[in-house]
């Protein structure tokens, strides 16, 4: 059942990227690439990566799309193309629809000729929060705390920064 879901998940996510690379809408691009996204999320969870997956979807499906679709309704004021008018719901549904069937051919395919790998035991707590928490405050806790404090840093210059700038045009006024 993993394998079928794998595949499933993997015919969606290069189709989702050709989706994105060969739209000519900026919009739906972007929409695309929110997709394989999540289903890159998926793929991580069959991997038992289960923080991996949560931010993947929080970080970059989440908050960085939301940038990339604020910047893009930015830059086309002009254009006022709604996200409906060319998409019908009857591609959608073919689209899935071949893709649970290619899923389902490359299952068998794979079942007959026994290419499956086996996934080792020891991989089950790899990818979990305990595991990633116990390696980062162990072995990584210099290289963890510096990057706090670099981040810290940024933040506080780039709060100085816009203060002086906004000190600087009230003084004007």
């Amino acid at each position: 059942m993993e394998t079928y879901i794998f595949v499933t998940l993997a015919v969606l996510a290069i189709a989702s990227a050709l989706g994105m690379v060969l739209s000519k809408s900026t919009i739906n691009s972007a929409l695309f690439l929110v997709i394989n996204l999540v289903t890159l999320s998926g793929v991580y969870l069959l991997l038992q990566a289960q923080f991996l997956a949560l931010i993947q979807i929080l970080v970059y499906a989440g908050a960085i799309m939301v940038l990339f679709l604020f910047v893009i309704m930015l830059l086309n004021i002009d254009q006022e193309e709604s996200l409906f008018d060319k998409f019908r719901i009857k591609y959608l549904a073919a689209f899935l629809l071949s893709a649970v069937i290619f899923a389902q051919i490359l299952y068998s395919l794979g079942g007959v000729a026994d290419m499956l790998p086996e996934i080792s035991t020891e991989m089950i707590h790899v990818g979990t929060v305990e595991a990633l928490g116990d390696v980062l405050y162990t072995d990584y806790l210099f290289v963890f705390e510096m990057t706090a404090i670099l981040l810290t840093a940024a933040v506080v210059g780039a709060l100085m920064i816009a203060q002086y700038k906004v000190k600087n045009t009230g003084d004007t006024e």
